[in-house]
């Protein structure tokens, strides 16, 4: 029983293997997507950090979750691949494993109970794969159990590594790995949910009444943006001219023509009442 267990090996060597065995794979053709991590927050962008987020509820799996962040970082998985209802992952331990997560399904009425309660709030396909939704849309896709994000019960993996753990840390790193691919192209993980992110755009004029913009304070946006933590909008209240107010003080020569013209105008009228005596 005790020979089963490969030897433990350390981060470097299992960098210079994952890249010699990139390095075969894609002689014999075979396309791969790495996914690496550096210090840090593994997701950067609004999507990538709510799956983090929500993967770090699972209280069952919180001490093989660190050692998963570990092997991301350490560019141990070299091929990552999401499609509806399924990942399929590679990555570097004591050998090549082979991981599967499958997700399930939203339900079709927890589906559309999101849909109703966001489209309205949600500007453009633009504005959510990019993350800029207002507070009350962003709470109510992360709510747990009911939001977009899968709970633990709906999550199932395999990994063709020997731990006979719950979760091995060749699966939470691919699952980190799922948020890190997040940041780049969010609009996966309503292929990995199996539902259409444009249904929520969609639903936004069957009432009939436009959607209703939110300023761009209440928006959430990358962390790099820091001018929105202040509530600059850029495209609205900013660009209206400072010294618009000082103009309605100004006349205009009309104006100035005119009123010169009816006290001109008025002189003679009290010459000839003159006259008149």
């Amino acid at each position: 029983m005790y020979f089963r267990w490969k030897p433990y090996v350390p981060a470097a060597a299992r960098r210079q293997m994952a890249a010699r065995t990139v390095a075969k794979m894609q002689k014999k053709g075979q396309t791969l997507s790495p996914v690496t991590a550096s210090r840090g927050a593994i997701a950067k962008s609004f999507w990538g950090k709510a799956w983090c987020q929500n993967l770090e509820r699972y209280s069952d799996y919180s001490n093989r979750l660190p050692r998963g962040r570990t092997y991301l970082r350490n560019g141990s998985v070299i091929d990552l691949k999401i499609g509806p209802g399924e990942v399929s992952a590679q990555v570097m331990g004591s050998s090549l494993y082979l991981i599967t997560v499958r997700i399930a399904e939203v339900a079709g009425a927890r589906w559309q109970a999101i849909a109703r309660d966001c489209a309205r709030s949600i500007d453009t396909l633009v504005d959510l794969l990019q993350g800029q939704l207002s507070t009350s849309v962003m709470e109510r896709i992360t709510r747990p159990g009911t939001g977009l994000f899968p709970s633990q019960k709906e999550i199932s993996f395999s990994c063709s590594c020997p731990d006979s753990a719950a979760m091995c840390k060749h699966v939470a790193a691919t699952l980190y790995g799922i948020g890190a691919r997040l940041d780049a192209e969010p609009e996966l993980l309503f292929g990995l949910r199996k539902v259409d992110a444009k249904e929520l755009i969609a639903r936004a004029g069957e009432s009939g009444t436009p959607v209703q913009k939110r300023p761009g304070a209440d928006r959430i946006l990358d962390s790099s943006k820091l001018a929105d933590v202040f509530g600059i909008d850029w495209g609205s209240t900013d660009t209206k001219p400072s010294h618009k107010p000082a103009a309605k003080k100004r006349k205009s020569p009309a104006t100035r023509t005119d009123k010169s013209a009816s006290r001109v105008g008025k002189r003679p009228a009290r010459k000839q009442s003159g006259k008149a005596r």
